[in-house]
């Protein structure tokens, strides 16, 4: 079996790539670093290191790789090949790598009329119906239909961190042992992919948020929190009785949200919590609080990991959640200068005030109570 994977970063090589070598896979990756694309094909082979005490070890084997920017009629055989196609390049690139895409499906459905699912495992809400929508774009009224038929963009969530790496070998990746794929069933083309990795779900939206109201909202509370608490890594952030007690109580609040609205069991999510939790703890990955708190424009948004969970629990409860607002204030006041995001929303701040600032990032009205609490809780 054959899979095409956009993306031969960290998170591409240690965490996807992995599990579809386990899975009997032989993996494309699809990168614009010559030197990683080159390292993949002179070894067909990577380490996986487990970042724990077994400091456990796989060897990823039968991979190669295709620079997008030099070799786009391999890519386009690729793309014709493929019995499966993921993608982790992050959601900004979705639209450029999308072009490629209709690329090689035009080509595909020409001589390969086998249905072809393509997974999006990007950290966001429905990144491959996005994906999806930037492939369709690209596409003439006439083509609509074949594509239909032939080709299915299952949503995805998927969790598991990957830190920043200092190997000597480039190649290799440190991972958690963690992790979760969760992929939309009901979504799928033709048969079932055999991989004993993803969980398939028929409903993946409660499994979507809740990774992305606890996993995403607690990653980047303890970073904000402990930014200015002045550490330097997760587990160390944690360490702080106060950034830990803010922490464990805004995801009390986001649990109150997935419960309510889900039906998830309440004890059954206290433990998922508290898992979530020794996850950021775990000492033998140091994961920078400015790694997990960069690009905080988006991380402010109105459906994102924040301000996200704030409004459902305002909509079910009546009233702000305290906690939620503390690392909400946190990232708002996050002003790391290596973080171009960072910067414009203090010029943002400077330059309009505090409410309108917030207002402008995240989507909420000036008499939302949420914003009224932030403002007071940054105390500008």
């Amino acid at each position: 079996m054959k899979a095409l994977h956009y993306g031969a970063g960290n998170i591409g090589r240690g965490f996807i790539g992995a599990l579809l070598y386990q899975a009997g896979y032989a993996t494309t990756f699809v990168d614009v670093n010559s030197e990683i694309v080159d390292l993949i094909n002179d070894r067909e082979e990577y380490r996986v290191v487990l970042a724990d005490k077994t400091q456990q070890e796989l060897v990823v084997r039968h991979v190669s790789a295709i620079n997008s920017m030099k070799e786009s009629g391999k890519l386009e055989k690729a793309i014709v090949d493929a019995d499966l196609i993921t993608t982790a390049v992050g959601p900004s690139i979705l639209p450029i790598i999308a072009k490629s895409l209709v690329s090689g499906l035009r080509k595909r459905v020409e001589t390969n009329k086998s249905p072809l699912n393509i997974i999006a495992c990007e950290n966001l809400i429905g990144g491959s119906s996005l994906l999806k929508q930037h492939v369709y774009e690209n596409l003439a009224p006439e083509e609509i239909l074949l594509f239909d038929e032939l080709f299915a963009f299952p949503d995805a969530a998927v969790d598991r961190i990957v830190p920043n790496q200092t190997n000597a070998d480039k190649l290799m990746v440190t991972v958690e042992p963690y992790y979760e794929w969760v992929v939309d069933e009901s979504a799928l083309v033709g048969d079932t992919p055999s991989i004993e990795g993803i969980t398939f779900v028929r409903n993946l939206a409660p499994y979507i948020e809740r990774k992305l109201f606890t996993v995403n909202t607690g990653h980047a509370a303890v970073a904000y929190l402990g930014y200015h608490k002045g550490y330097k890594t997760i587990d160390e952030a944690l360490t702080n009785e106060e950034v830990r007690k803010v922490v464990e109580s805004a995801l009390k609040e986001t649990g109150m949200v997935l419960v309510g609205k889900y039906g998830f069991d309440k004890k059954e999510h206290e433990a998922y919590i508290g898992k979530i939790l020794s996850r950021f703890e775990n000492s033998y990955i140091t994961d920078d609080v400015t790694r997990v708190g960069r690009a905080p424009l988006r991380k402010l948004g109105g459906n994102d990991r924040l301000v996200g969970p704030a409004k459902h629990y305002l909509e079910l409860f009546g009233h702000p959640p305290a906690n939620l607002i503390k690392a909400i204030a946190a990232a708002i006041t996050y002003d790391v200068p290596s973080d171009d995001e960072a910067q414009t929303i203090q010029q943002l701040i400077h330059e309009k005030g505090i409410q309108q600032a917030i207002t402008e990032i995240t989507g909420l009205e000036t008499d939302n109570p949420i914003t009224v609490q932030i403002e007071k809780e940054v105390g500008v």
